[in-house]
């Protein structure tokens, strides 16, 4: 098979601030996977678990380039041992991402379907998105939610929390949005930003405001506290940064109530599917996230969304400069259609 590689820069309509720092742009990587005149798409983009530990572009880009001639000898179908080498080569989750759901896409194009139709799964029983707000002054938050809502319809919101003013700028955010949409579903993402005391008077406080659960309100090194946060927390406490993978969900089952699986975390959609039903089987909800990344990869992530609990699948609702169509918003649900593969186009080719 052949694999072809070239970078794409996006730009936020919005730029994004969370606990450990502020995204105005980032170039992501597009890979397609030629063979029998097909071609699968897939994307890889950068992203950061720990502040100042990123994995940028550049090594994403080195490392696909290094593995095209380890891939070249092999053909779509054969997974299992395309998944082998690239245990075998240790490959980083982001560029794993690319290549799974390049493939995915080429396997159902190559069947003629759509992926969720191949997988069996039911559109219908997609939940809306929520789409997010980071962290800023509350006129500001405000300001964000009118735009939200004068360009999709807003079911659910997750304010990102953890600023570098304290709590009580927290405090003013959320105050803020709730006097303005009193009745809209909220969530709150504080990215590891809180100390453990705060993140348990938080949850006390944020409970009075209607919120239905936190995403990981500490930081990984303090996993260890997540099972007393969870028993002192009057809301469910979802995990992001903390989980990577099905290892990290048996790790922290007895710990939280929900993970946020991402693409770009999980390695692609084979491992994402792994880890959902392992999930489903400790009890725990499940919701779908993302990065800075384009409709390519949410759109592959929607394939799966009939068994997402939450869907946070909106990055690329505040991008000016998307390349690519695929899954389209109805009534605040992303729905991938029912073009073969994954279903994505790029708006420059048309």
């Amino acid at each position: 098979m052949k694999l072809i590689v070239q970078t794409f820069t996006v730009h936020k309509k919005f730029a994004l601030q969370i606990s450990r720092g502020t995204t105005a742009q980032t170039t992501n990587i597009w890979l397609r996977i030629r063979q029998d005149n097909l071609e699968g798409w897939g994307e890889a983009s950068p992203f950061s678990i720990v502040k100042n530990q990123t994995k940028d572009t550049s090594s994403l880009l080195s490392e696909l380039q290094q593995l095209i001639p380890q891939l070249k000898p092999f053909h779509p179908l054969q997974r299992q041992e395309i998944e082998a080498k690239l245990h075998q080569l240790q490959v980083s989750s982001a560029v794993r991402a690319a290549i799974d759901m390049a493939l995915y896409d080429w396997l159902g194009k190559k069947a003629g379907l759509p992926l969720w139709q191949i997988l069996g799964l039911n559109r219908d029983r997609i939940v809306p998105i929520s789409v997010t707000i980071g962290i800023s002054t509350a006129q500001a938050a405000i300001s964000r939610l009118k735009d939200w809502q004068n360009t999709t319809e807003v079911k659910m919101l997750k304010l990102k929390l953890g600023s570098p003013g304290g709590i009580k700028a927290d405090k003013a955010m959320v105050e803020a949005i709730r006097q303005y949409a009193p009745q809209v579903r909220l969530t709150v993402d504080a990215n590891g930003g809180w100390s453990f005391n705060n993140a348990v008077y938080m949850s006390h406080w944020l409970a009075d405001q209607g919120v239905e659960y936190i995403e990981q309100p500490i930081s990984v090194a303090e996993d260890s506290k997540l099972p007393a946060l969870a028993e002192s927390s009057p809301l469910p406490i979802f995990v992001d940064e903390s989980c990577f993978n099905s290892a990290d969900i048996l790790r922290l089952a007895d710990s939280v109530a929900g993970v946020n699986l991402k693409i770009m975390k999980t390695g692609g959609l084979t491992e994402a599917m792994q880890a959902i039903q392992i999930a489903k089987v400790c009890g725990l909800k499940i919701m779908f996230g993302c990065y800075s990344d384009s409709s390519l990869a949410n759109t592959a992530m929607a394939h799966l969304a009939p068994w997402a609990d939450y869907l946070d699948l909106d990055s690329h609702l505040n991008l000016t400069d998307d390349p690519f169509r695929g899954a389209t918003m109805e009534a605040g649900r992303l729905v991938p259609n029912e073009r073969s593969g994954l279903g994505v186009d790029n708006v420059n080719s048309r």
